[in-house]
């Protein structure tokens, strides 16, 4: 079988996500499998030209893991024809004109989200792709996650009967810089450099809630900034612009009701960093990153409220771990595999441009329902 190079421009990838998942775990470890097997099978090779703006990065990058090429000559790679798909992990607000000028050179895109800081900039961006009949792709990764993977076979099988509800949990206590380094980049809680976590965050709830629960509706959100001042990386003190916590409440096309509890400023105590606890006529499940735990209905303890004694169920050891029954590969390289696919034999990919548009929508609904203090419909997007 014949083998077939894929050379990708890997923008942004000096970051940490991009560096860590994105080259390494990704693109990389396709390289080291021996590439992506195609349905006749032939095999897809990727060979990755490092682009950025600190040359010294980039080349300590490509020597630290064997990637021959790098670049800070973005006009030089676009115009170079043996590299087809441009990839984008750098600032979110420079990504629609790179994205824009990728697609004019006639590259295939896939890129971080969010796409963009307003939906009508996506929504340009899928415009433009369509007319240039090029393939497109958005990283929702989440979606492979193994914890996600067995909650949607849950969902699949009739599990939960009728569904009722989710209540999602995700965040952790990210230091303010100031006597222990912070664990996130200081950009994420200045508005003005697109931070906030309604615009991170409420792009992941949307492709999740969308494929495994039902089509949002409508949304309630209230952001917050429970930190107002943070250090730098420099250890230089900084006011926080931007939210760092949210609390929000879809309505679903279904019926169903989904709560998704976000913050940077909270201290865990519950099964992962993320988890997702859906509620059902038939069972409830509670999916974090990687492992399920399920409580069917004829398992279901019957508490009775009294205050005035101990509670003597042990609601933690009522419920059961779902099995691993397979390998579960890490959820970046899925999806890059699946894209790879895509541009290689038009496969079908439908976690597209016009996806990523939809994410950046009910980030931008968010931050309207939480400053006019209201709940807002979610209107589908004219394309």
């Amino acid at each position: 079988m014949a083998q077939h190079r894929l050379g990708i421009i890997m923008n942004g990838v000096t970051g940490r996500m991009g560096t860590n998942q994105h080259l390494v775990r990704s693109i990389l470890a396709i390289r080291d499998q021996g590439g992506v097997e195609l349905a006749n099978g032939d095999r897809v090779m990727p060979d990755p030209i490092l682009l950025g703006r600190n040359a010294r990065k980039l080349e300590a990058l490509a020597r630290a893991h064997g990637v021959e090429r790098f670049s800070t000559d973005l006009d030089a790679a676009l115009a170079n024809k043996d590299d087809t798909v441009f990839f984008d992990a750098a600032s979110t607000g420079l990504r629609p004109a790179l994205v824009h000028k990728a697609i004019d050179a006639g590259k295939h895109v896939y890129m971080e989200k969010p796409v963009a800081t307003t939906a009508a900039d996506a929504l340009e961006m899928y415009r433009h792709a369509r007319e240039k009949g090029i393939r497109h792709g958005v990283v929702q990764d989440k979606l492979w996650l193994p914890g996600l993977v067995k909650l949607q076979m849950l969902i699949d099988s009739g599990f939960f009967g009728r569904m009722l509800s989710v209540r999602g949990e995700f965040g952790y206590w990210v230091f303010e810089g100031d006597w222990q380094p912070a664990q996130r980049p200081s950009w994420n809680y200045r508005k003005d450099d697109d931070g906030g976590i309604i615009v991170d965050m409420l792009c992941h709830w949307r492709y999740v809630i969308d494929n495994l629960f039902g089509n949002v509706q409508s949304v309630s959100c209230l952001g917050a900034t429970h930190i107002p001042k943070r250090w730098d990386e420099n250890g230089k003190p900084y006011d926080a612009t931007a939210d760092d916590a949210a609390y929000t409440t879809f309505q679903l096309e279904n019926g169903v009701i989904a709560q998704f509890n976000m913050s940077w400023s909270t201290r865990v105590r519950r099964d992962d960093l993320l988890t997702l606890h859906v509620d059902g006529t038939h069972g409830s499940a509670v999916a974090g990153l990687t492992d399920v735990m399920t409580q069917h209905r004829v398992n279901t303890p019957k508490p009775v409220w009294n205050p005035d004694v101990p509670q003597s169920i042990d609601f933690y050891d009522t419920w059961q771990k779902l099995p691993a029954n397979r390998e579960y590969d890490n959820a970046f390289k899925v999806e890059w595999e699946l894209f790879i696919r895509h541009v290689a034999e038009d496969t079908p990919f439908r976690w597209n441009l016009l996806e990523g548009a939809k994410g950046v929508q009910l980030a931008e609904l968010g931050l309207q329902s939480w400053h006019e203090r209201r709940w807002v419909d979610v209107p589908a997007l004219a394309v």
